[in-house]
């Protein structure tokens, strides 16, 4: 998991790499948390996504917005951080040019930023969102939702109401072409406290059925 350095669009970002050992590797970009409230791409529910990827031939890459870490640049509410990703999946297909699959997962502020990224990019062709902030952020620009996809979120989450998420859930379901996966966690708040192992287990037999498939 050797640490890279990305020429970004506001000075360096900051990123952990692992290479797929297959020639034409599937590749996997993890996006983390809102940076002004502690995110990075060390955090947990990012760490382990990271790692389920890895683990089944990925190339994955998870990096530090603009701001975070040692990551050059200023907080750009989301703007900024979207021309991030943007460039962190460059980089990520310049070492896998011939990568048969592109997904992308994001946790909280990250799968905003995630989503947002899907509809630029025609390649990704699945992704995992978990606890995608549908009360604090539009989402209507998911129209249609390119790809099939998982949506993870917690019932109790007091800080993205599950209410919220359902009503996006049932938008993107009514989409032809495409599968929505949705798993709302028992007794799961915002962060996953305690619940990580079962969110890792969550997308590990979501990615294991896409991959079968």
């Amino acid at each position: 998991m050797p640490e890279v350095i990305i020429n970004g669009p506001e000075g360096r970002l900051e990123g952990r790499y692992t290479h797929g050992q297959d020639e034409n590797a599937p590749i996997a970009l993890f996006l983390h948390p809102h940076p002004q409230h502690g995110g990075t791409m060390n955090n947990r529910v990012v760490y382990e996504m990271y790692h389920t990827f890895a683990k089944r031939g990925f190339s994955c890459l998870r990096f530090n917005f603009r701001g975070v870490g040692r990551s050059q640049g200023v907080f750009s509410r989301g703007e900024g951080e979207l021309s991030d990703a943007a460039t962190a999946l460059d980089w990520l297909q310049s070492y896998n040019e011939n990568a048969r699959d592109c997904w992308i997962a994001g946790f909280s502020f990250g799968a905003w930023i995630g989503m947002q990224l899907l509809m630029r990019r025609p390649e990704i062709n699945g992704f995992i969102s978990v606890a995608p902030p549908a009360n604090l952020y539009d989402f209507t620009f998911l129209a249609p939702c390119p790809s099939s996809g998982l949506i993870v979120h917690g019932d109790s989450d007091d800080i993205v109401p599950p209410e919220q998420v359902n009503k996006l859930v049932d938008k993107l379901r009514a989409q032809k072409g495409i599968t929505i996966d949705y798993e709302l966690m028992a007794d799961t708040n915002h962060f996953f406290t305690n619940k990580v192992d079962d969110l890792k287990e969550t997308v590990s037999g979501y990615l294991d059925q896409r991959l079968a498939g």
